[in-house]
């Protein structure tokens, strides 16, 4: 008998729209299901999965930024050692980063042989921040994806907008997208049954919307094979604007100079957590790596060949970008080499700020500055999340915010636990200097 399936729930939105808060109401109601749950956060501290709940369900958490282009190959790695325990659930929700384009998640269902034998994409769930999805329709192309590729749209907050407001926007949602179901919701609630098990993802439909659809992104630009004597060979790679770039080199084992077969297992590859490589370093095969590079100088690092043959070398960058070269102990050339589009970019002015302090706070320093914060650049401020310890308080302060609106509740207790506060903005042309100066001023002085 074959095996049935396992059913995947992608939970996306913009920033703030809720998926959080849908998520935790997933995860506590009486359902019968064992799901697993894996995260994504676009920022600099990993924020959500202390946010989420504690419950039976397994979550996994990836914070390399965004999901849909260079943390693929992580999707699928955790996928794949959640095959290897399937006896123990059922269902898998995928909560993506607020800044991610659903299209090439779901695409991972259909472009991997593993997963698409033993998974099966149920249903992309967008939800959509009544109150504030106006300000980024028009200049982010990621919210515009959330939305037509949703198999059903939460218009969620529905208590902070006129009924007007709310058929006006149901108006535009469905005429971005006619064939996805509408629900209205205030804080996420929603019955289970129109948000799991839907069996809404239809192939036929995502093709009409993105005709390119079962065109993968790479999470690198470059891909170069080499013939390699064994011992010692030298990635020499110049001044660079960037200061670091993700490279891996894996051996070929399948004939000929062909890149095609090659290209999914280096995305495999680059889904392994990234080691930082400093120059002088040696570089292994197989494994993937964060070279730190200079904006002055060329740097060099060492790569270690274990036998001679042929090698593929994979870059976030194109060669012609940083003098990029491979030498043993001559310069060499590649005997094939293939350049792919680069993944689709966010909006460069839109950036998160981590903050991590030991300590405690004062709730009337704290409150004064993000109030005017807020007030001042709430605008520009489209998320903003936290973990707080406040002088005197036995529990966590979990802070949620949305542009100017914030939601503060108790956490749990913070016991004999270090004290450490951990806030994340995300948002445009943020100060990073002036967020930590002035998150400094609230702490109290021992």
């Amino acid at each position: 008998m074959e095996q049935q399936k396992i059913p995947v729930t992608v939970l996306t939105g913009f920033l703030g729209s809720g998926k959080t808060t849908l998520l935790n109401r997933i995860l506590t109601e009486q359902h019968g299901r064992r799901i697993a749950v894996i995260e994504n956060e676009f920022g600099e501290i990993g924020i959500d999965q202390a946010l989420v709940i504690k419950a039976d369900e397994e979550v996994f958490e990836m914070n390399n930024g965004c999901i849909c282009c260079t943390v693929r190959g992580d999707l699928i790695r955790i996928l794949g050692n959640l095959l290897k325990r399937r006896d123990r659930f059922d269902h898998v929700l995928v909560e993506t980063t607020g800044l991610a384009d659903p299209g090439p998640v779901a695409q991972t269902f259909f472009m991997d042989d593993e997963l698409k034998d033993s998974f099966r994409l149920d249903g992309i769930i967008t939800l959509v921040d009544a109150k504030h999805v106006s300000l980024h329709l028009e200049d982010s192309d990621e919210c515009k994806q959330q939305i037509a590729f949703a198999d059903v749209l939460v218009l969620n907050k529905t208590d902070l907008v006129s009924p007007e407001e709310l058929d006006a926007l149901e108006r535009r949602v469905r005429s971005m997208n006619a064939m996805a179901r509408v629900v209205r919701a205030h804080l996420a609630e929603v019955p289970l049954s129109q948000v799991l098990d839907v069996g809404g993802f239809e192939l036929s439909r995502a093709l009409e919307r993105k005709p390119d659809f079962l065109v993968p992104e790479y999470p690198f630009e470059w891909l170069g094979m080499y013939a390699l004597p064994e011992g010692v060979a030298r990635l020499g790679v110049g001044p660079a604007a960037d200061p670091t770039m993700n490279v891996a080199l894996a051996p070929v084992s399948s004939p000929g100079d062909a890149l095609e077969p090659l290209l999914e297992p280096l995305v495999r590859i680059f889904g392994q957590p990234r080691l930082a490589l400093k120059p002088g370093l040696p570089l292994k095969v197989g494994v993937p790596y964060r070279l730190a590079l200079s904006a002055k100088r060329r740097e060099t690092f060492e790569v270690q060949v274990p036998r001679e043959g042929r090698y593929v070398l994979a870059t976030e960058h194109r060669p012609e970008e940083l003098d990029l070269s491979l030498e043993s102990p001559s310069r060499l050339s590649p005997v094939a080499e293939q350049t792919f589009a680069a993944g689709h970019e966010h909006d460069a002015t839109v950036t998160s700020v981590g903050i991590r302090a030991e300590g405690s706070v004062s709730a009337k320093k704290l409150n004064a500055w993000l109030g005017e914060l807020l007030r001042e650049q709430g605008a520009d401020i489209f998320r903003s999340k936290g973990i707080l310890s406040v002088s005197g308080e036995p529990r966590r302060l979990v802070f949620q915010g949305v542009h100017m609106l914030l939601d503060t509740r108790e956490g749990p207790s913070w016991g004999d636990a270090e004290r450490v506060n951990e806030l994340v903005f995300i948002g445009r042309r943020l100060d990073r200097e002036a967020l930590n100066a002035g998150f400094a001023r609230c702490l109290v002085k021992p």
